[in-house]
């Protein structure tokens, strides 16, 4: 059941988001050189990888690792890509992960291929045996600035208590974390 959530709320959300997903195309585009989406490996259901897609929202020279291994993330931020990564429109290409089977809208967060503490302390608690989420407990719980032990604290207490409930209560947590633009981490 949760899948057929997905899937329809998914496609009602591309249709009408259409529009100002096209707007940040465009504003990406004029931004600075490079593609409009952005793809990555991650870890998805099972340990099998699958590419996620983020709007740009960093130069092409960016290393590929995880923003606090960044140091300063401010300075591969693109003028536009403070701006999408602070609301999350970012994000918003995920919906077509969700509509391929790659993701859920609720879920722990896909971890990076080259996360290999994070991946193997998940594989110890079962976390990356369920579908990985657009959103999840421990993105409101802190988001970039929660250790890795207390992402999979939060990740193993979402799996242990999935349901339609709690994940009503992260998605209202999320729109509320979106507005503040809480846990993003922009230096």
């Amino acid at each position: 059941m949760k899948r057929s959530i997905d899937l329809i709320l998914a496609l009602i959300a591309v249709i009408v988001l259409s529009v100002p997903m096209s707007i940040v195309a465009i504003l990406i585009k004029f931004d600075s050189k490079g593609p409009i989406l952005f793809k990555q490996q991650r870890v998805g259901i099972g340990g099998e990888l699958f590419e996620i897609y983020k709007f740009r929202s960093m130069y092409t020279e960016t290393p590929n690792v995880s923003t606090e291994a960044l140091g300063d993330p401010s300075v591969y931020i693109t003028p536009v890509g403070k701006f999408i990564r602070k609301t999350s429109l970012d994000e918003l290409p995920q919906l077509l992960n969700i509509l391929k089977g790659d993701m859920a809208i609720v879920g722990p967060r896909p971890a990076l291929y080259n996360q290999y503490e994070l991946i193997e302390m998940r594989n110890q608690v079962g976390v990356n045996n369920v579908r990985p989420g657009l959103t999840g407990y421990a993105q409101v719980m802190g988001r970039d600035f929660i250790s890795d032990e207390e992402k999979v604290r939060y990740d193993k207490y979402y799996i242990d208590n999935m349901g339609i409930a709690l994940d009503i209560k992260i998605i209202w947590m999320t729109f509320f974390s979106v507005l503040k633009s809480e846990g993003v981490k922009m230096r």
